[in-house]
C-alpha cells in the first residue's frame, strides 16, 4: 500500500478541499493562507510559496518548541538608566565603595599580615649568622683600612767612593695623612740621612724632603716627590675617648720586615718615657703593650676601625738587645697633627 507522505519541503497548492473565501469578504486573520496574501498583498504584488503556505504538521506529531524570545539590548539597563535620571548615583557610590571594600577584605582573609619580627627572632638570626660565617677578627678589620696608607721609610748613607748610590744605615715607618704626599714618621728615624726613600703600599718607591721637624714629641713630616695614583691617606681620630683596655693595632715594618701589623690594648694615658741617651724627655704618650720593635717607629697605632690615634715613637727596654717586652709608646695624633701643620681635633 503505498504509504501517505505526511510533509513535504515543496511548494504545494492550497488543497482544492479547503473553503475559498467568498468574494468581497476578507480572509480569515488566524489562517496561514490569509496571513500569506496580506504579505503579498502589502508588498504589491504576488509572492512565491513562503513558509506560512507549507502543510501543518499531522496529527501525532509534537509541535517544535518555540524559540525564547531574548530581550533587546536597551532593556538590559533600564534600571541603570532609570537610576541615573532619577539622581540615585551617590547610592551607586556607596555601593561600589562597599564592594572594594568587600575585595579588601577578602584579599586580607587570603593573604594574611606577615608576622611582626620580635627581637628573640632577630637575635636568634644574628646567633645563626656568626655560627656559620664567622667575622674578620678587629686587627684583619684595622688592618685592611690602614694597610694603604702605611709606608716604609729608608734613611740613605753617604754615596760610595766610586759614585755608588748610598745604603741603607735606618729603615722604620711612616704613615700618610695628606693626599699631597705629606708622611708622618718619628724624627730619630730620619735623623742624620744623607737622603730620604719611602716605599708605598703599591711598591713606588719617592725620594722625600723633612718639611716640619718637632724634635719635643720625636715626630717628623715627609713630603714625597713623586705619589702613586691612588695614594689613600690615613683617617685620623681624636683621643679624647680613648680609655685604657682599648684595642689598638699596630703597623709598620719592624726590623723592616713587613708589612707587618700587631694587636693589643691601651695600657695607660699620659705616660713619660726618656731616651736611652737620656736627650730626650717625651710627655703625654699613649703606652700600649701590641708589639714594637726597631723598625716599628713612625707607623700609626690604630683603633679597630683603622684611624690613626698616635705615631709609635719608643719602646721600653731595661735590656740592651732592644727587643720588644711589652711596653710601648705612641705620641698622640693631636700632637702628631699639629706638627703636620694641621688643625688640632
Amino acid at each position: 500500500m503505498a504509504r501517505r507522505t505526511l510533509y513535504s519541503r515543496s511548494p504545494e497548492a492550497a488543497p482544492t478541499s479547503a473553503a475559498a473565501p467568498t468574494a468581497g469578504s476578507p480572509a480569515p486573520s488566524g489562517t496561514g493562507a490569509g496571513r500569506g496574501r496580506q504579505a503579498a498583498s502589502a508588498a504589491g504584488g504576488p509572492r512565491g510559496p513562503s513558509a506560512w503556505d507549507r502543510p501543518l504538521d499531522p496529527p501525532g506529531r509534537p509541535a517544535a518548541p518555540p524559540a525564547p524570545a531574548a530581550d533587546p539590548p536597551p532593556r538590559r539597563f533600564a534600571r541603570l538608566r532609570g537610576l541615573l535620571s532619577r539622581g540615585e548615583r551617590p547610592l551607586l557610590v556607596v555601593l561600589g565603595v562597599l564592594a572594594a571594600l568587600a575585595g579588601v577584605a577578602l584579599q586580607g582573609g587570603l593573604n594574611p599580615p606577615a608576622r611582626v619580627l620580635t627581637q628573640e627572632d632577630i637575635d636568634s638570626a644574628v646567633l645563626r649568622t656568626l655560627e656559620t660565617q664567622p667575622l674578620p677578627s678587629q686587627a684583619a678589620k684595622a688592618w685592611e683600612v690602614i694597610r694603604p696608607s702605611v709606608v716604609r721609610v729608608r734613611r740613605i748613607g753617604p754615596p760610595g767612593k766610586d759614585g755608588a748610590a748610598g745604603e741603607d744605615v735606618g729603615v722604620g715607618s711612616g704613615v700618610v695623612v695628606v693626599e699631597t704626599g705629606l708622611i708622618l714618621t718619628n724624627l730619630h728615624v730620619v735623623a742624620g740621612a744623607d737622603s730620604i726613600k719611602v716605599v708605598f703600599a703599591d711598591g713606588l718607591e719617592s725620594d722625600a724632603v723633612v718639611v716640619k721637624a718637632q724634635p719635643e714629641q720625636d715626630l717628623a713630616v715627609l713630603q714625597a716627590k713623586t705619589l702613586p695614583d691612588d695614594l689613600v691617606p690615613a683617617t685620623l681620630k681624636s683621643t679624647a675617648d680613648v680609655r685604657p683596655g682599648d684595642v689598638v693595632v699596630a703597623a709598620g715594618f719592624p726590623f723592616g720586615i713587613g708589612p707587618s701589623v700587631t694587636a693589643g690594648v691601651v695600657s695607660g694615658l699620659k705616660r713619660e718615657f726618656r731616651s736611652p741617651e737620656g736627650q730626650r724627655q717625651l710627655t703625654n704618650l699613649i703606652q700600649f703593650d701590641a708589639a714594637a720593635n726597631p723598625g716599628s717607629s713612625g707607623g700609626p697605632l690604630v683603633t679597630p676601625e683603622g684611624e690613626v690615634i698616635g705615631i709609635v715613637t719608643a719602646v721600653l727596654n731595661p735590656t740592651e738587645q732592644r727587643v720588644f717586652v711589652g711596653i710601648g709608646f705612641a705620641v698622640p695624633i693631636e700632637s702628631a697633627a699639629a706638627g703636620a701643620g694641621m688643625s688640632p681635633f
